[in-house]
């Protein structure tokens, strides 16, 4: 038998597949056919700051918290609570709600747009970094921070971030960018469920991370995994956990069993007894070419490029 059991933020899980956030698991009843499909572990879809500070969505902060208490009272794996924050004084007090109506860990989204020309990005990663660590200061629960991709020197604020008090790291947050309607001129909001390839950002990053931050923070991969085989793409280059939405919401729940199907079959043909064998087996410390994760990628793959010849 092979062992998918993992640990992520002091949890243990009995497989790496984690249903990241979500509107499957924001109801009771789909959150419950998430977990029977195979889920590890669930995150909550966001509860934003603006959702607690605007009049306009009275009462949707205890309405989060009432979801969370009554899903958390029927699951039995863990249940993380999203948070989409910008500033740090809101999320410290509602952590501690947060904890209170049952959840197992924290995720801390963070998300912001760099538009101010006045702001360096020292002042905005100084911010995110008073985010993570009020919310530290006022919980006691595991916390996971979610990042963009855009930080200018992303391996340092990784290791701010864990220092400010991060147990683990989800890479990576994705942007839905706008799009712009051409005979009204409106602004339209666009949701794009992930591609396959996207994978490919967070693979290179989770193999440079593990090694600079080892024990001291777990690793979930997120963004473009549909299938057993981008799990073990996620755990060979160091990922604690593998998390999906999109390919949930294309497929349904039940997805879920296909995925971990994949998982065991390649374990097994390749004779893995357990996670802990292949994690990091292609990290940044392992991998035959360091280098293939920095710029020599990026030079390899244009010089690999051929037009295709009739």
């Amino acid at each position: 038998m092979v062992d998918l059991s993992t640990r992520y933020l002091g949890l243990t899980l009995a497989n790496p597949l984690v249903a990241s956030a979500s509107p499957l698991n924001g109801s009771p009843n789909t959150a419950r056919a998430v977990e029977d499909a195979g889920a590890a572990a669930l995150v909550l879809p966001s509860l934003f700051e603006e959702e607690i500070g605007d009049s306009t969505y009275a009462g949707v902060g205890n309405n989060y918290l009432d979801r969370l208490e009554t899903i958390k009272s029927q699951a039995s794996v863990p249940i993380i609570a999203s948070v989409n924050a910008g500033s740090p004084g809101t999320w410290a007090r509602y952590a501690r709600w947060l904890t209170d109506a049952g959840a197992d860990a924290i995720e801390l989204n963070l998300y912001r747009v760099a538009a101010d020309p006045s702001r360096s990005a020292a002042d905005i990663e100084a911010d995110d970094l008073e985010t993570i660590a009020a919310v530290r200061s006022e919980v006691d629960l595991p916390l996971s921070v979610k990042l963009s991709p855009y930080y200018s020197a992303l391996a340092n604020f990784a290791a701010r971030a864990v220092e400010a008090g991060a147990d683990g790291l989800v890479l990576f947050n994705r942007f839905y960018q706008p799009d712009i309607d051409v005979e009204t001129g409106a602004v339209v909001p666009r949701v794009e469920l992930s591609q396959n390839w996207e994978l490919r950002l967070p693979l290179r990053w989770l193999a440079i991370l593990r090694p600079q931050l080892g024990a001291n923070a777990s690793l979930a991969a997120t963004s473009g995994i549909s299938s057993g085989a981008d799990v073990v793409k996620a755990l060979m280059v160091g990922a604690d956990v593998a998390m999906m939405t999109s390919a949930l919401l294309r497929h349904g729940p039940t997805h879920l069993h296909n995925v971990e199907g994949e998982l065991r079959r390649w374990l097994h043909q390749h004779n893995y007894a357990s996670l802990d064998e292949v994690r990091g087996s292609a990290s940044q410390a392992t991998a035959q070419d360091p280098t293939a994760f920095e710029r020599a990628n990026y030079l390899v793959e244009l010089q690999s490029w051929a037009p295709h010849r009739r």
